[in-house]
């Protein structure tokens, strides 16, 4: 197998030392199996999606010493790929529509005092359009699509199949087994397509993952938990399972993860201070 992994940032933002971090151990990783490290552009949202952002983002890698092979995928070019994945869903009846606020949803929730129970997806759906909402007829285009996910466990079948292999900073590490249960009350009832982005993250990168073959899916640890869901699409959708190596995030001072808006952890604000692509690998432990 040919060791193949991606970098997918997503141009809303400036790349800081975490996307710096990510980045490099993904290339070093492709360079010392004698792979390749592909780069790939999320820009699905196509409300915060800037060209002056992305044109940030290979102008700021290349700095760092990286290559990769052309031409680039950028999602917002592959959206009928992602049509056709929702409407293969959509037939089988695995999808419904949802007309759910994130107040309705809050509001639906049995227990508010004990707090809102939160899942990789976010809030953890109450399933309050399963069963009115209609699955008969076109697939709508113009609402929220929520994945049944009991009955998409019921399709996928052995349920022995659903898991991944770990290699990563996680503690779980070897082969890791992705449970019903913990599907049915810490997942939920997902959404794999927005109102306003006609896809979701969940549905578009196990996709692009396997259009681009690759093998090992190189990122934070803070997605470890969402790799539950894209191994029962990847099951649904007859798609390969990568590894997965899920990596330390890089703090702050007060142990807060990075976020694009921390300006002053930006890769193009270091350069115009004068660091070296050396000094970042120094900075990140790289």
């Amino acid at each position: 197998m040919i060791f193949r992994t991606r970098f997918a940032p997503s141009p809303t933002g400036p790349l800081h030392l975490g996307h710096a971090f990510s980045a490099l151990l993904a290339h070093d990783m492709a360079q010392e199996a004698g792979g390749e490290c592909l780069l790939r552009i999320e820009d699905i949202d196509q409300n915060r999606a800037r060209p002056e952002w992305e044109a940030q983002i290979y102008d700021d890698l290349h700095w760092l010493g990286l290559t990769w092979p052309t031409p680039v995928m950028r999602q917002s070019e592959r959206l009928p790929s992602y049509d056709a994945a929702l409407n293969d869903l959509w037939a089988r009846g695995l999808l419904y529509p949802c007309t759910c606020s994130r107040a309705d949803i809050k509001n639906a929730l049995s227990a508010p005092q004990e707090g809102v129970p939160m899942g990789p997806d976010g809030i953890i759906y109450p399933g309050t359009c399963r069963s009115r909402a209609s699955r008969t007829g076109p697939r709508p285009t113009d609402s929220v699509l929520r994945l049944d996910m009991a009955a998409a466990l019921a399709q996928v079948g052995d349920l022995a199949t659903l898991s991944f292999e770990e290699t990563g900073y996680r503690p779980a590490h070897g082969r890791v087994t992705v449970g019903r249960d913990s599907l049915m009350q810490e997942v939920g009832d997902i959404v794999l397509a927005r109102r306003d982005m006609g896809t979701s993250y969940d549905l578009s990168v196990v996709l692009d993952d396997a259009e681009q073959r690759i093998s090992h899916v190189v990122r934070g640890e803070d997605l470890f938990e969402a790799t539950r869901i894209h191994v029962v699409l990847q099951g649904l959708l007859n798609l390969p399972v990568p590894v997965y190596h899920h990596h330390k995030l890089i703090r702050d001072h007060a142990g807060k993860r990075l976020a694009k808006r921390d300006d002053a952890r930006a890769i193009a604000l270091f350069r115009k201070e004068g660091a070296s692509p050396a000094d970042i690998r120094g900075m990140i432990g790289l």
